[in-house]
């Protein structure tokens, strides 16, 4: 058994071989999605999007989508694409027209109709069907189709605390300190704030660049770079992590995942190398949120934690005044509107760790001034202990929490429990 593979227990074959094509890959004719002829396809049609596609963006989950789409419409048309593009514009309008209402009726979101209708227009266009007559759905401000729950900060707080795994309570907190959305965030190396996280600078910046896209497709949305910063709060969690994921696996190295997958089907050497997936990080905040008593816990995403920083830009800071409003706009990684974007200083990395530093994460407005302090000062609520520490802490009221190995074990202050069953 000693160096044997283990083998994909989904289906056949090895997780280390290149990923298979998706049916409708192969139905839109590619051949891969890797390599020289990475997204290239045998249908004239299908090619003449990809091309207008690279042209503007060359975004891998652009195209991910886009076929996804035209696959699920040319099965809806009852027709192959070559008869869907060489049919007469009535006909196409009736077909694009048809397959948005039906998505409406089965549920699908006014501004996701829009989407597809709009997707098949541009693949239409391309392939020579322009000025369609189309009827697309009203959609009003603040429109949403998708319930979602932004969690308070207390909240925030609790689903951190109440997650038996180190990474997943690293995760929470990274993701509302940092405002990432959460393919930014599976895209960092540790070699991306290996230099600040290992220096004695309280306010990590994190950055963010289009070079990440080879790492995950949507790691730099729209390509447009910018930088946040992580709190003392999330990063004395990260430590903790990383210190863990160390000891068992090894010496971090730049290009390691800052997060990685635990998915037992690798090889335990293999672990820390592989990337945490959207859906992991997906489940994590379900279930902490779950966790901690939050009624709507179903509707909190990994995206409501965004939400949640956002919140905290635009409240008060622990000083009272609040953020400019570029500078919010900044750390959300928007561009700013008008002129605003070609004249805003982004190269001031101080000035804007300086604003970063006013913000309060804390879970109780009052308390807000102290936090940072009474934490440093107490060293936090989780420790690594050896095993002839371990009696010791145990009798003076620490709480067990998880076992490194035979000698180290992750203890925790009783007081930080907050009343939560270990």
């Amino acid at each position: 058994m000693c160096g044997r593979k283990k083998r994909n227990p989904f289906g056949h074959g090895d997780p280390h071989d290149p990923p298979s094509l998706r049916e409708f890959e192969v139905e839109l004719g590619i051949k891969s999605r890797e390599g020289e002829g990475a997204w290239k396809s045998d249908l004239p049609s299908v090619q003449n999007l990809l091309d207008h596609l690279q042209r503007y963006s060359g975004s891998e989950g652009t195209k991910d989508e886009y076929l996804r789409i035209i696959h699920r419409f040319y099965k809806f048309s009852e027709k192959d694409l070559g008869e869907l593009v060489e049919a007469e514009k009535e006909e196409v309008e009736s077909l694009v027209q048809e397959f948005g209402d039906e998505i409406a009726r089965d549920g699908g979101s006014k501004r996701y109709v829009n989407s597809v209708m709009r997707t098949l227009r541009t693949f239409l266009e391309v392939n020579g069907h322009e000025n369609l007559q189309l009827e697309t759905h009203h959609v009003p401000s603040r429109y949403s189709k998708r319930t979602q729950y932004v969690p308070r900060k207390e909240e925030i707080h609790r689903m951190a605390r109440i997650t038996e795994s180190l990474r997943d309570r690293a995760i929470i907190l990274f993701l509302w300190t940092t405002g990432l959305r959460v393919s930014t965030a599976i895209g960092l190396n540790y070699g991306d704030i290996e230099e600040e996280f290992e220096s004695d600078e309280k306010f990590v910046q994190v950055p963010v660049y289009p070079e990440m896209k080879k790492r995950v497709p949507d790691a730099c949305k729209g390509e447009i770079p910018y930088y946040t910063f992580v709190h003392p709060l999330a990063t004395r969690h990260l430590r903790t992590y990383l210190s863990r994921r160390e000891t068992k696996y090894g010496p971090m190295r730049e290009d390691y995942p800052l997060f990685h997958s635990d998915w037992r089907h690798w090889e335990e050497d293999e672990r820390t190398k592989r990337r945490l997936r959207r859906r992991s990080v997906q489940r994590t905040v379900k279930k902490s949120a779950k966790l901690a008593g939050i009624d709507e816990w179903e509707s909190v995403t990994p995206h409501c934690l965004r939400k949640a920083f956002k919140s905290v830009l635009r409240a008060p800071t622990k000083k009272g005044g609040r953020l400019d409003e570029g500078t919010q706009e900044f750390f959300m990684g928007h561009i700013l509107p008008g002129t605003q974007d070609e004249y805003y200083d982004r190269s001031n990395v101080e000035f804007h760790r300086q604003e970063y530093a006013k913000l309060d994460f804390s879970d109780d407005q009052s308390s807000g001034q102290n936090e940072g302090r009474k934490e440093e000062k107490a060293g936090g609520p989780d420790k690594v202990v050896e095993k002839e520490e371990l009696p010791e802490h145990l009798g003076r009221g620490w709480i067990f929490l998880e076992k490194i190995d035979d000698e180290q074990f992750i203890i925790r202050r009783a007081e930080a429990t907050d009343g939560v069953k270990t």
